[in-house]
């Protein structure tokens, strides 16, 4: 796995940063987070994108399936923790009955998720359980055709890391691929895995519609917000004229965010 993923507390910081400097700007219009609001991130690793919410003392839920995450996010996010400010728990989120929580949520925030997630039309059918009548919720994610959203920069190979497109290989000759250049078996069926739940943006634009939810905002990058973090690169969108091209601009969508409600 590429080094910026090992390193656990510049990780958290930089997804601290994006948070606080691209999702809760492009919020901005639809939905305000305000003191006292109930978010929920589903799937929130270290915790790095809630503590731009905890700062303007939102109440907070993070839910995360690995438990050495959400050990390590109790850690980054003890002062908040010891305040009331957020919790996280370890849990599949199909295995936690809404009804259980104390209270639904203003905000729901799925950053670089959906992409991971199995049967993502029950996932969407299932999530608006946790929502409060006219909450929304945030989607952030590659679009799977993009050159690296097989997520194959988290190959060992210093190749197999860069080389954009490849995930799109046929599944044969993608495995073949990754063994060929000495990958792990574990990094091999992590990838796999992501090879079969990879969304586009149109196929995540029809699930919405299928489920009966609004698309109220919509942006695609180009060169996607935390790039800047990771990378220095200056954030750019996608030209209008390629976004509105339906299949072949997911090529060129390095990330797309969405705002959707019922």
């Amino acid at each position: 796995m590429g080094k910026l993923f090992s390193d656990k507390p510049r990780y958290f910081e930089i997804q601290y940063l994006n948070s606080r400097d691209s999702i809760i700007p492009f919020l901005d219009g639809i939905y305000t987070p305000k003191k006292n609001d109930n978010i929920l991130e589903i799937g929130s690793s270290e915790g790095g994108v809630l503590r731009a919410f905890t700062e303007l003392e939102c109440k907070c839920t993070g839910i995360e399936l690995a438990q050495y995450r959400v050990d390590l996010a109790n850690g980054f996010m003890s002062d908040e923790v010891k305040k009331g400010l957020v919790n996280f728990i370890s849990e599949d989120i199909f295995n936690i009955d809404p009804n259980s929580l104390p209270h639904k949520f203003d905000l729901i925030i799925l950053k670089d998720v959906i992409e991971h997630i199995h049967n993502q039309e029950k996932f969407m059918n299932r999530v608006e359980e946790f929502l409060t009548d006219d909450g929304v919720i945030f989607f952030g994610f590659p679009a799977w055709r993009m050159p690296y959203g097989g997520h194959q920069q988290c190959a060992e190979s210093k190749l197999m890391a860069k080389l954009p497109y490849y995930h799109l290989l046929p599944m044969f000759a993608y495995k073949g691929l990754l063994k060929l250049f000495g990958e792990k078996q574990s990094i091999v069926d992590g990838l796999v895995e992501i090879k079969e739940t990879g969304i586009s943006t149109k196929r995540f634009e029809k699930i919405c519609k299928d489920n009966n939810y609004k698309i109220v905002k919509q942006i695609k990058y180009f060169v996607a917000p935390i790039y800047e973090y990771k990378f220095g690169y200056k954030t750019k969108l996608l030209p209008k004229w390629l976004g509105a091209i339906p299949f072949f601009n997911d090529f060129f969508t390095f990330q797309s965010y969405y705002i959707v409600k019922k």
